[in-house]
């Protein structure tokens, strides 16, 4: 198919989203389910006595996929109803069945149960994306559990932490994302049968005013389709609250994977890390020399794009008006594809950049050695103090070299020399001979590995174990990320 430069595509589909989200959100897989939907209503009411042949179910089912899109525009022209141009069109194929397509149903039958199954399906490839991101988080917050660097409070130097410790900071974030995501899989409901505006009354006509029937109906078609439970109560729409929940879901790992790409973008600046970089990339179409951290910028540029988006169902939710209005419509056929897709990707290029990503150690532990002379002090205060030095001479002592080694970087732009200043001090010769292994960065790390360590345990690994087979084919696809 010859690609039309002079028309709009979207850079979702068109330049970075997989293949197996894009699919979901395809108009094949959309309008094949309208399809399934169609034959297990007709299937099903067969079973509950409506006056339907096998010669009619035959014929649904021998047509499900081979679905005419030249043909159903060609009918929308006329009939200005999406839904019922695909039933002429399926009816044009399925002449014997053609009556019987869509008995008593509304277009929200095909439209909103659609949607669920696109959404939980597109939740399962999230999930799969997930895992993946959490194994590369896994074995790289195990690797770098103990190596010390600079914490920051304020973007300001604080007390040590370790670089695993700060990962797994991330990857505890994306295991709580995932935990919603298994529960939004699991509970997302099936709007099935409901009628015109959620009352049953057509299929109560169908069946001759039997409820059971109507009872037995909603429950099957939900279960030929996959689903366990059905919402409760419709109008013509299911509530359009679960769409609220499900984007606000996928918010929240935009959240978290913004968070992580923000921090790995200011590490690269900082020299102490970088994103994985091709043997012929070019960081600048003017500066030869750069190494820009373009993967974790796109992740956060889109993160950004799905963070914005919730906005659009909780307007939605809340100006449905009475039992339906179709200004939802338009909008969520845009915002509702384009939260998975753009979660998609993002989730691949962040799959893509913990497969590779770079520490610099001697560059982390220079850091660490500019700063680690203010936050070694009071170590050394204790230190002189139990070898029988006082306390408030030695901190003034502290005080005034400190003064000096700020002035000395600030103002002359020269290395930090506190620790020889207090090593030469003679209020601290009693430790003099200590102060190396004062100073080990090793020693100011607290708990960190033991907590990377514990956390790993107690909650990633027994997960990771547990999905193992999905972990398998999970977040393998080639994307141009």
């Amino acid at each position: 198919m010859a690609v039309d430069y002079n028309t709009y595509t979207n850079p979702l589909t068109g330049r970075y989203a997989g293949a197996e989200m894009s699919h979901i959100w395809s108009p094949q897989y959309k309008h094949s389910t309208w399809r399934k939907l169609w034959l297990t209503l007709a299937t099903c009411e067969k079973e509950l006595g409506l006056p339907i042949t096998d010669a009619q179910i035959a014929e649904l089912a021998a047509h499900l996929e081979d679905i005419d899109f030249e043909r159903v525009a060609e009918l929308e022209k006329s009939l200005r109803h999406d839904v019922m141009s695909h039933i002429r069109a399926y009816g044009e194929l399925c002449p014997q069945a053609a009556p019987i397509i869509h008995l008593g149903a509304t277009s929200c039958f095909v439209t909103d149960n659609t949607e669920l199954i696109q959404m939980r399906e597109a939740l399962k490839v999230i999930r799969g994306k997930l895992l993946k991101l959490m194994s590369n988080l896994e074995k790289f917050c195990d690797k770098y559990k103990s190596l010390p660097t600079l914490g920051f409070t304020h973007f300001q130097p604080a007390q040590l932490t370790t670089v695993g410790k700060r990962f797994a900071l991330y990857l505890q974030d994306f295991f709580l994302d995932f935990g919603r995501v298994e529960r939004e899989i699991e509970e997302i409901p099936f709007r099935s049968v409901k009628g015109t505006t959620g009352t049953q009354a057509s299929f109560l006509e169908l069946f001759d005013g039997d409820h059971d029937k109507c009872r037995r109906l909603e429950r099957n078609v939900a279960s030929a389709m996959g689903f366990d439970h059905v919402i409760a109560l419709s109008g013509q729409t299911y509530t359009r609250k679960i769409d609220y929940f499900v984007l606000a879901l996928l918010s929240g790992i935009a959240q978290s994977a913004a968070k992580m790409a923000t921090d790995i973008r200011l590490l690269a600046h900082m020299k102490e890390m970088e994103e994985p970089f091709g043997a012929k990339q070019v960081g600048s179409s003017a500066m030869a020399y750069k190494r820009n951290p373009m993967r974790c910028e796109r992740a956060t540029s889109l993160a950004r794009f799905v963070m914005n988006l919730p906005g659009n169902p909780a307007n939605t939710a809340a100006t449905q008006w009475f039992e339906r209005t179709l200004d939802d419509s338009a909008n969520r056929r845009i915002s509702l594809a384009e939260a998975f897709l753009a979660t998609d990707v993002v989730l691949s290029i962040l799959i893509d950049v913990t497969s590779g990503l770079q520490v610099w150690p001697k560059v982390i532990a220079k850091h660490i050695g500019a700063e680690l002379p203010f936050m070694a002090t009071e170590n050394l205060l204790m230190a002189a103090v139990k070898k029988g030095g006082d306390r408030q001479k030695l901190h003034e002592v502290i005080r005034t070299h400190s003064m000096e080694a700020s002035r000395r970087v600030k103002e002359e732009g020269l290395d930090n020399n506190l620790l020889d200043l207090l090593r030469d001090a003679p209020e601290f010769a009693m430790i003099r001979d200590e102060f190396d292994s004062l100073l080990d960065p090793a020693g100011f790390i607290g708990r960190a590995p033991e907590q990377v360590a514990d956390f790993l345990d107690g909650e990633i690994r027994p997960l990771l174990k547990k999905y193992a087979s999905e972990l398998a084919g999970a977040g393998t696809e080639a994307l141009n990320v």
